[in-house]
Protein backbone atom coordinates (compact mmCIF):
# COMPACT_ATOMS: atom_id res chain seq x y z
CA UNK A 1 0.00 0.00 0.00
CA UNK A 2 1.38 3.39 -1.06
CA UNK A 3 0.16 5.43 1.90
CA UNK A 4 1.64 8.68 0.61
CA UNK A 5 -0.23 8.44 -2.67
CA UNK A 6 -3.38 7.41 -0.82
CA UNK A 7 -3.50 10.39 1.53
CA UNK A 8 -2.56 12.81 -1.26
CA UNK A 9 -5.51 11.52 -3.31
CA UNK A 10 -7.85 11.86 -0.34
CA UNK A 11 -6.54 15.34 0.47
CA UNK A 12 -7.13 16.55 -3.10
CA UNK A 13 -10.59 15.02 -3.35
CA UNK A 14 -11.71 16.59 -0.07
CA UNK A 15 -10.35 19.99 -1.13
CA UNK A 16 -12.22 19.73 -4.42
CA UNK A 17 -15.50 19.22 -2.55
CA UNK A 18 -15.14 22.66 -0.90
CA UNK A 19 -16.88 21.49 2.26
CA UNK A 20 -17.74 24.21 4.76
CA UNK A 21 -18.50 24.31 8.44
CA UNK A 22 -18.07 26.71 11.35
CA UNK A 23 -14.94 27.25 13.44
CA UNK A 24 -15.63 26.71 17.16
CA UNK A 25 -16.37 30.08 18.76
CA UNK A 26 -17.60 29.19 22.25
CA UNK A 27 -13.91 29.28 23.19
CA UNK A 28 -12.95 32.70 21.77
CA UNK A 29 -9.30 31.84 21.14
CA UNK A 30 -10.30 28.91 18.92
CA UNK A 31 -12.36 31.25 16.75
CA UNK A 32 -9.14 33.01 15.70
CA UNK A 33 -7.78 29.95 13.86
CA UNK A 34 -7.71 30.25 10.07
CA UNK A 35 -10.57 28.19 8.65
CA UNK A 36 -8.68 27.03 5.56
CA UNK A 37 -6.10 24.91 7.40
CA UNK A 38 -6.14 21.22 6.45
CA UNK A 39 -3.55 18.51 7.07
CA UNK A 40 -3.22 14.73 7.36
CA UNK A 41 -0.49 12.50 8.77
CA UNK A 42 -0.40 8.70 8.76
CA UNK A 43 2.08 6.54 10.71
CA UNK A 44 2.47 2.89 9.79
CA UNK A 45 3.67 0.21 12.19
CA UNK A 46 7.24 0.60 10.96
CA UNK A 47 7.15 4.16 12.27
CA UNK A 48 7.19 5.69 8.77
CA UNK A 49 5.54 9.11 8.47
CA UNK A 50 3.34 10.08 5.54
CA UNK A 51 1.97 13.63 5.48
CA UNK A 52 0.13 16.14 3.31
CA UNK A 53 -1.05 19.71 3.73
CA UNK A 54 -0.67 21.42 7.10
CA UNK A 55 0.30 18.19 8.85
CA UNK A 56 3.20 19.75 10.79
CA UNK A 57 1.29 22.80 12.06
CA UNK A 58 0.27 22.61 15.76
CA UNK A 59 -3.40 22.92 16.67
CA UNK A 60 -5.48 22.64 19.84
CA UNK A 61 -6.23 18.94 20.37
CA UNK A 62 -9.05 19.62 22.87
CA UNK A 63 -11.05 16.42 23.60
CA UNK A 64 -8.56 14.14 21.85
CA UNK A 65 -6.53 14.55 25.07
CA UNK A 66 -9.20 12.48 26.86
CA UNK A 67 -7.81 9.32 25.26
CA UNK A 68 -4.39 9.95 26.80
CA UNK A 69 -5.70 10.65 30.32
CA UNK A 70 -7.96 7.58 30.15
CA UNK A 71 -4.92 5.51 29.19
CA UNK A 72 -2.95 6.94 32.11
CA UNK A 73 -5.48 5.76 34.71
CA UNK A 74 -6.80 2.65 32.95
CA UNK A 75 -4.54 0.08 34.59
CA UNK A 76 -4.06 1.98 37.87
CA UNK A 77 -7.67 1.94 39.06
CA UNK A 78 -8.78 -1.20 37.20
CA UNK A 79 -12.39 -2.22 37.96
CA UNK A 80 -12.94 0.66 40.39
CA UNK A 81 -12.75 3.11 37.49
CA UNK A 82 -15.77 1.53 35.79
CA UNK A 83 -17.90 1.98 38.89
CA UNK A 84 -17.35 5.74 38.48
CA UNK A 85 -17.90 6.07 34.73
CA UNK A 86 -19.85 3.92 32.29
CA UNK A 87 -18.92 2.77 28.78
CA UNK A 88 -22.15 3.51 26.88
CA UNK A 89 -22.73 5.94 23.99
CA UNK A 90 -24.69 8.95 25.15
CA UNK A 91 -26.82 10.16 22.24
CA UNK A 92 -26.65 13.59 23.86
CA UNK A 93 -24.31 16.59 23.49
CA UNK A 94 -20.85 16.19 25.07
CA UNK A 95 -21.60 18.86 27.69
CA UNK A 96 -25.07 17.69 28.74
CA UNK A 97 -25.87 18.29 32.40
CA UNK A 98 -29.39 16.82 32.27
CA UNK A 99 -28.14 13.31 31.53
CA UNK A 100 -25.62 13.48 34.37
CA UNK A 101 -28.35 14.36 36.88
CA UNK A 102 -30.75 11.75 35.50
CA UNK A 103 -28.11 9.02 35.89
CA UNK A 104 -27.17 10.07 39.42
CA UNK A 105 -23.67 11.34 38.83
CA UNK A 106 -22.28 8.41 36.81
CA UNK A 107 -21.27 9.75 33.36
CA UNK A 108 -22.21 7.64 30.35
CA UNK A 109 -18.61 7.32 29.09
CA UNK A 110 -15.12 8.77 29.69
CA UNK A 111 -15.19 10.94 26.54
CA UNK A 112 -18.12 13.13 27.56
CA UNK A 113 -17.01 16.21 29.48
CA UNK A 114 -18.43 14.82 32.73
CA UNK A 115 -16.71 11.48 32.18
CA UNK A 116 -13.42 13.17 31.35
CA UNK A 117 -13.70 15.21 34.57
CA UNK A 118 -14.00 11.95 36.53
CA UNK A 119 -10.90 10.62 34.75
CA UNK A 120 -9.00 13.85 35.46
CA UNK A 121 -10.09 13.67 39.09
CA UNK A 122 -8.75 10.09 39.27
CA UNK A 123 -5.49 11.22 37.70
CA UNK A 124 -5.25 14.06 40.23
CA UNK A 125 -5.52 11.49 43.03
CA UNK A 126 -2.63 9.56 41.46
CA UNK A 127 -0.24 12.39 40.55
CA UNK A 128 1.19 15.28 42.57
CA UNK A 129 1.53 17.36 39.39
CA UNK A 130 -1.04 15.96 36.90
CA UNK A 131 -0.42 18.55 34.15
CA UNK A 132 3.31 17.75 34.16
CA UNK A 133 2.52 14.02 34.15
CA UNK A 134 0.18 14.40 31.15
CA UNK A 135 2.78 16.36 29.19
CA UNK A 136 5.54 13.85 29.95
CA UNK A 137 3.32 10.92 29.05
CA UNK A 138 2.25 12.29 25.65
CA UNK A 139 5.83 13.36 24.86
CA UNK A 140 6.94 9.79 25.55
CA UNK A 141 4.22 8.37 23.29
CA UNK A 142 5.29 10.67 20.45
CA UNK A 143 8.98 9.97 21.03
CA UNK A 144 9.83 13.66 21.21
CA UNK A 145 9.27 16.81 23.26
CA UNK A 146 6.30 18.18 21.37
CA UNK A 147 3.50 18.94 23.84
CA UNK A 148 2.77 22.64 24.14
CA UNK A 149 0.01 24.18 26.25
CA UNK A 150 -1.45 27.25 24.58
CA UNK A 151 -1.79 29.67 27.49
CA UNK A 152 -4.23 31.93 25.61
CA UNK A 153 -6.57 29.02 24.86
CA UNK A 154 -6.27 27.78 28.44
CA UNK A 155 -7.17 31.15 29.95
CA UNK A 156 -9.98 31.57 27.42
CA UNK A 157 -11.41 28.20 28.46
CA UNK A 158 -11.04 28.98 32.15
CA UNK A 159 -13.06 32.15 31.65
CA UNK A 160 -15.82 30.08 30.06
CA UNK A 161 -15.73 27.01 32.33
CA UNK A 162 -19.08 27.50 34.06
CA UNK A 163 -20.75 24.41 32.57
CA UNK A 164 -17.79 22.13 33.33
CA UNK A 165 -17.64 23.53 36.85
CA UNK A 166 -21.35 22.85 37.27
CA UNK A 167 -20.78 19.25 36.16
CA UNK A 168 -17.98 18.88 38.70
CA UNK A 169 -20.32 20.04 41.48
CA UNK A 170 -22.95 17.55 40.30
CA UNK A 171 -20.33 14.79 40.44
CA UNK A 172 -19.27 15.94 43.91
CA UNK A 173 -22.89 15.92 45.09
CA UNK A 174 -23.12 12.26 44.06
CA UNK A 175 -19.79 11.38 45.79
CA UNK A 176 -18.08 10.83 42.45
CA UNK A 177 -15.39 13.47 42.82
CA UNK A 178 -12.52 13.37 45.31
CA UNK A 179 -10.33 16.42 44.75
CA UNK A 180 -10.58 20.19 44.78
CA UNK A 181 -12.92 21.20 41.96
CA UNK A 182 -10.94 24.23 40.77
CA UNK A 183 -7.69 22.24 40.74
CA UNK A 184 -9.24 19.50 38.59
CA UNK A 185 -10.91 22.03 36.26
CA UNK A 186 -7.57 23.74 35.74
CA UNK A 187 -5.89 20.41 34.91
CA UNK A 188 -8.75 19.49 32.56
CA UNK A 189 -8.58 22.83 30.76
CA UNK A 190 -4.79 22.55 30.52
CA UNK A 191 -4.95 19.13 28.88
CA UNK A 192 -7.57 20.37 26.40
CA UNK A 193 -5.32 23.34 25.55
CA UNK A 194 -2.46 21.12 24.42
CA UNK A 195 -1.25 21.86 20.91
CA UNK A 196 0.20 19.18 18.65
CA UNK A 197 0.59 18.68 14.92
CA UNK A 198 -1.05 15.86 12.96
CA UNK A 199 2.32 14.13 12.73
CA UNK A 200 2.95 14.34 16.49
CA UNK A 201 -0.60 13.24 17.29
CA UNK A 202 -0.50 10.27 14.91
CA UNK A 203 2.79 9.18 16.49
CA UNK A 204 1.33 9.47 19.99
CA UNK A 205 -1.72 7.40 18.95
CA UNK A 206 0.32 4.60 17.37
CA UNK A 207 0.16 2.36 20.46
CA UNK A 208 -3.57 1.92 19.87
CA UNK A 209 -2.85 0.56 16.38
CA UNK A 210 -0.25 -1.82 17.79
CA UNK A 211 -2.01 -3.75 20.60
CA UNK A 212 -0.86 -1.23 23.19
CA UNK A 213 2.84 -1.18 22.32
CA UNK A 214 4.27 2.25 21.46
CA UNK A 215 6.80 2.32 18.64
CA UNK A 216 8.16 5.63 19.86
CA UNK A 217 8.13 5.07 23.64
CA UNK A 218 9.53 1.60 22.92
CA UNK A 219 7.44 -0.04 25.63
CA UNK A 220 4.02 -1.51 26.33
CA UNK A 221 1.59 1.27 27.28
CA UNK A 222 -1.47 -0.95 27.63
CA UNK A 223 -1.76 -4.69 27.33
CA UNK A 224 -3.59 -6.12 24.32
CA UNK A 225 -6.91 -6.46 26.14
CA UNK A 226 -6.80 -2.91 27.53
CA UNK A 227 -5.85 -1.48 24.14
CA UNK A 228 -8.82 -3.18 22.51
CA UNK A 229 -11.16 -1.79 25.14
CA UNK A 230 -9.93 1.77 24.58
CA UNK A 231 -10.42 1.24 20.84
CA UNK A 232 -13.94 -0.07 21.49
CA UNK A 233 -14.73 3.05 23.50
CA UNK A 234 -13.38 5.29 20.73
CA UNK A 235 -15.47 3.49 18.09
CA UNK A 236 -18.70 3.75 20.08
CA UNK A 237 -18.21 7.03 21.96
CA UNK A 238 -15.39 9.00 20.34
CA UNK A 239 -17.43 11.45 18.28
CA UNK A 240 -19.98 12.86 20.73
CA UNK A 241 -23.55 12.19 19.57
CA UNK A 242 -22.30 11.51 16.03
CA UNK A 243 -20.40 8.36 17.06
CA UNK A 244 -22.85 5.98 15.40
CA UNK A 245 -22.73 7.95 12.17
CA UNK A 246 -18.91 7.91 12.22
CA UNK A 247 -18.82 4.15 12.87
CA UNK A 248 -21.27 3.65 9.99
CA UNK A 249 -19.46 5.90 7.51
CA UNK A 250 -15.82 5.37 8.53
CA UNK A 251 -15.60 2.35 10.82
CA UNK A 252 -12.37 3.24 12.63
CA UNK A 253 -11.79 3.77 16.36
CA UNK A 254 -11.04 7.45 16.82
CA UNK A 255 -11.50 10.63 18.82
CA UNK A 256 -12.39 14.12 17.70
CA UNK A 257 -11.89 17.54 19.28
CA UNK A 258 -13.53 20.92 18.71
CA UNK A 259 -10.15 22.29 17.60
CA UNK A 260 -10.90 20.45 14.34
CA UNK A 261 -8.65 17.45 14.90
CA UNK A 262 -9.46 13.76 14.58
CA UNK A 263 -7.09 10.94 15.57
CA UNK A 264 -7.94 7.40 14.51
CA UNK A 265 -6.39 3.96 14.12
CA UNK A 266 -6.73 0.89 11.96
CA UNK A 267 -5.46 -1.78 14.38
CA UNK A 268 -2.57 -3.76 12.98
CA UNK A 269 -1.98 -1.21 10.20
CA UNK A 270 -1.62 2.48 11.09
CA UNK A 271 -2.59 5.53 13.12
CA UNK A 272 -3.75 8.72 11.43
CA UNK A 273 -4.49 12.31 12.45
CA UNK A 274 -6.45 14.80 10.35
CA UNK A 275 -7.01 18.47 11.12
CA UNK A 276 -9.35 21.07 9.65
CA UNK A 277 -10.95 23.65 11.97
CA UNK A 278 -14.41 24.00 10.41
CA UNK A 279 -16.94 21.87 12.33
CA UNK A 280 -20.38 20.44 11.64
CA UNK A 281 -23.34 20.96 13.99
CA UNK A 282 -22.21 18.03 16.17
CA UNK A 283 -18.76 19.56 16.79
CA UNK A 284 -16.74 17.33 14.45
CA UNK A 285 -14.45 18.51 11.65
CA UNK A 286 -16.27 18.46 8.31
CA UNK A 287 -13.16 17.84 6.20
CA UNK A 288 -11.54 15.40 8.63
CA UNK A 289 -14.63 13.18 8.77
CA UNK A 290 -14.94 13.20 4.98
CA UNK A 291 -11.21 12.49 4.55
CA UNK A 292 -11.40 9.42 6.79
CA UNK A 293 -14.54 8.21 5.01
CA UNK A 294 -12.78 8.45 1.64
CA UNK A 295 -9.67 6.81 3.10
CA UNK A 296 -11.56 3.74 4.31
CA UNK A 297 -13.47 3.55 1.01
CA UNK A 298 -10.16 3.38 -0.88
CA UNK A 299 -8.49 0.83 1.41
CA UNK A 300 -8.65 -2.85 0.55
CA UNK A 301 -8.83 -3.88 4.22
CA UNK A 302 -11.20 -2.95 7.06
CA UNK A 303 -11.57 -3.07 10.82
CA UNK A 304 -14.55 -5.37 10.24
Amino acid sequence: MDYQQLIEEVYQEVNDLNLRGTVADYIPELAKVSADRFGMALIDLNGEVYGVGDYQEPFSIQSISKVFTLTMVFHVFRSKLWSRVNVEPSGNPFNSIAQLEYEKGIPRNPFLNAGALVITDALTSKSENPVHSIREFIDELAGQHCVRINEEVMHSELLHAERNTAMAYFLKAYQNFDNDIQEVIRTYVSQCSIEMSCEELAKAFSYLANDGYSLFAKREILNESQSRRVNALMLTCGFYDESGEFAFRVGLPGKSGVGGGVAAVLPGKFSIAVWSPELNEKGNSVKAIKALELLTDKLKFSLF
